[in-house]
C-alpha cells in the first residue's frame, strides 16, 4: 500500500462532545510505520442507539479507524472519546479493561479461542468486565444468556453443546463471535467487514439478528463494509473512501 492520507469529517446525527454522542472524535492523527498510509480524522461522532454503516473499498483504512475506536492502536494525537472517557489518554493495560467493559468487537477474522467450546468464547469477555457479568448475572447467569443469544442468533442447540469453535462453519462461527460481542449488553458494537464470507441471504438474517439484538441492549452499532447495497439497512450511512494525499501518492 502506497502512502496516502484519509480525511474524515463526518457526523452519525451527533455532534462532537454532544451529550447524545456516545463516540466523539477530533483531530485524530495515525500513522502506520515505515511508510504506510496516514489517517487523519478532523471530526466524527456516534449517536447513542444509532446503527451505522462505514463504508469504503478494501485498504481504505477502515479497519485501521476501528482499531482506533476500540483502542487497540493508539493515534499520534487527537482525542478518542467513548462515553467521556479519552481513550487515548489511558494506558495499554486500562484501555484493554475499557474495552472489555464498554465495547464488544466483532472482528474479521472472529478471533475466537479454536480449542475452547462455544458457551466458553462467548462467556470469555465477562472475566474481564464486571459490569457486564453483573449484567448477566442479573439476567439469569452467564450460560444461560450465552444460550440465549445464540438461539436468537440461529446456532442450532446441538452445536451450542459441548462442540470446539474449530470445529464449526464459518457462519456458525459468526453467530459465536456476535453472540460473545452482544452478551452482557456493552454500549458499543463495532463489527469488522462480519458478513463479508455471506451470501445474500444468510447475510440479511445475519444483521436482523444483530440489529434486533443491539436494539434490545439499547447499544450502538458501527460496522464496516466495502459492500454499498448493505446501506438502506442502516440508520447512517458514512464514507471512508475520501483519499486526500498533499504529497501526491494515494492510499489505494
Amino acid at each position: 500500500m502506497r502512502a496516502g492520507l484519509v480525511t474524515m469529517q463526518a457526523t452519525a446525527a451527533a455532534q462532537p462532545g454532544s451529550s447524545r454522542a456516545i463516540v466523539a472524535v477530533s483531530d485524530l492523527a495515525f500513522a502506520w510505520a515505515r511508510g504506510g498510509f496516514a489517517l487523519d480524522v478532523k471530526a466524527f461522532s456516534l449517536a447513542k442507539g444509532r446503527c451505522v454503516l462505514l463504508l469504503g473499498p478494501s485498504g481504505s483504512g477502515k479497519s485501521t479507524f476501528l482499531g482506533l475506536l476500540c483502542g487497540i492502536l493508539t493515534p499520534r494525537e487527537g482525542r478518542i472519546e467513548i462515553l467521556g472517557q479519552d481513550i487515548a489518554r489511558l494506558s495499554a493495560s486500562r484501555r484493554d479493561a475499557f474495552r472489555a467493559e464498554h465495547i464488544g468487537v466483532i472482528f474479521q477474522m472472529f478471533n475466537l479461542l479454536p480449542y475452547g467450546n462455544v458457551i466458553d468464547n462467548v462467556v470469555l469477555p465477562l472475566s474481564f468486565a464486571p459490569q457486564r457479568r453483573a449484567r448477566v448475572a442479573a439476567a439469569g447467569g452467564a450460560e444461560a444468556e450465552a444460550r440465549r443469544l445464540l438461539g436468537r442468533l440461529g446456532l442450532p442447540e446441538d452445536v451450542v453443546g459441548g462442540r470446539t469453535v474449530a470445529n464449526l462453519s464459518v457462519g456458525q462461527q459468526q453467530r459465536v463471535a456476535a453472540a460473545r460481542a452482544l452478551i452482557g449488553a456493552p454500549e458499543l458494537i463495532v463489527a469488522d467487514e462480519p458478513t463479508s464470507a455471506l451470501d445474500r441471504d444468510r447475510q440479511a438474517a445475519f444483521l436482523d439478528l444483530l440489529f434486533e439484538q443491539a436494539g434490545e441492549a439499547g447499544a450502538t452499532l458501527i460496522m464496516v463494509s466495502h459492500d454499498e447495497t448493505l446501506g438502506p439497512r442502516f440508520d447512517d450511512v458514512l464514507r471512508l473512501d475520501q483519499i486526500l494525499s498533499p504529497r501526491g501518492s494515494v492510499a489505494a
